[in-house]
């Protein structure tokens, strides 16, 4: 009796299981609008998802309020770019579908980079200048502008996803500053390439300290901080290697209020310090934090790299900061609008943190 039991007893569970996988797949066949993805315009743009009609809601940070610069469409490992009155073709890991090049631009591009199957590439150009700039407005009354010109490994020196990151914090350094117009906010930003951090965070009334351990960089940095209106800024340039720059700032006793980091994947600092993202980023991560100071206002790191994803971002800024500051944590992807078709092109991560 008890085997007979036990058994009626799975056996109605696993058909049970059979007309539940049954009805699923019926209706996600059955129902045209299973799947529906719409957006909602705000700073940072959330993408609601609605499956089988049940609600699930995905977030991704999207730098949508560009005028100089889009994505126009991406295919088959390319994506075709819009910057400023120039149009340009570039390779990216991401787009893995091949989809029709409809869009004119593919057919006319002012500048081509071909990745070489040996590795790295090279650009090819059609009347396009050395150098151009475009501009950023955002949220910024002023608006940035930045000097482009393309260079080794497909690179034009600006990331344009990472305004959306410039919109967070700008924000927050400005409500600090109206709540307190007699505070001083002081913002760290390490590995800082040509500076879009950097303007963003001066432009909204912080004192910046620049450090990359490129002197090409951070000269293209004080370019495009002249060129923004920025040339008397309060901010500090700075070409070293960004742990040790950390870890004096630790002896003097010197203290921020933010901290942005944009670490590579891999480098040298400028005494042929390697710099290895994997082994890296924890321990810097942790040392970062005792240049904080007691009541710090936010923390952002960024990543590039396939292995840290925006549940790791969150796991190391929640080990880090939360036992010591409180506050919020929450990473994400982030990604760029793709004007032909609606989409969005992810193209990295972030992490947030805020304080209390």
């Amino acid at each position: 009796f008890l085997l007979f039991f036990f058994t009626y007893k799975h056996i109605s569970k696993l058909f049970s299981a059979i007309l539940g996988a049954f009805q699923f797949f019926s209706e996600t066949c059955c129902n045209c609008e299973a799947i529906i993805v719409y957006y909602k315009r705000t700073v940072n743009k959330i993408v609601d998802v609605t499956y089988l009609n049940r609600r699930d809601t995905l977030f991704m940070w999207i730098a949508e309020n560009w005028n100089d610069y889009e994505v126009i469409d991406t295919s088959s490992g390319e994506k075709l770019e819009r910057w400023g009155d120039y149009i340009l073709v570039r390779p990216d890991p991401q787009v893995i579908w091949g989809t029709p090049k409809n869009a004119v631009g593919w057919r006319k591009p002012n500048g081509h980079y071909h990745r070489s199957a040996k590795g790295g590439g090279e650009w090819e150009f059609f009347n396009l200048p050395e150098e151009w700039s475009i501009r950023y407005e955002g949220i910024s009354e002023a608006g940035l502008t930045f000097h482009l010109k393309p260079f080794s490994f497909k690179h034009t020196g600006l990331f344009p996803e990472q305004a959306v990151n410039w919109d967070w914090f700008s924000s927050i350094i400005k409500g600090a500053l109206k709540n307190n117009p007699k505070r001083s906010i002081k913002v760290l930003n390490l590995f800082a390439y040509t500076g879009g951090a950097t303007l963003s965070a001066a432009a909204a009334g912080a004192s910046v300290t620049h450090v990359d351990a490129s002197k090409g960089m951070v000269a293209w940095a004080k370019e495009n901080a002249a060129a923004s209106g920025l040339g008397d800024a309060p901010i500090r340039w700075l070409v070293d290697d960004c742990m040790k720059f950390v870890e004096r700032e630790i002896r003097r006793g010197s203290r921020y209020d933010a901290i942005i980091m944009d670490p590579p994947s891999y480098g040298r600092g400028p005494k042929g310090e390697i710099w290895k993202i994997e082994d890296a980023i924890f321990p810097f991560l942790m040392l970062t934090t005792e240049i904080l100071n007691e009541n710090p206002l936010f923390f952002l790191i960024n990543s590039y790299t396939t292995g840290l994803q925006p549940a790791v971002l969150s796991y190391m800024m929640e080990t880090a900061l939360v036992p010591k500051f409180g506050g919020v944590v929450e990473s994400s992807e982030i990604g760029l609008p793709v004007s032909s078709n609606g989409l969005v092109l992810p193209c990295g991560a972030s992490g947030r943190w805020i304080g209390k």
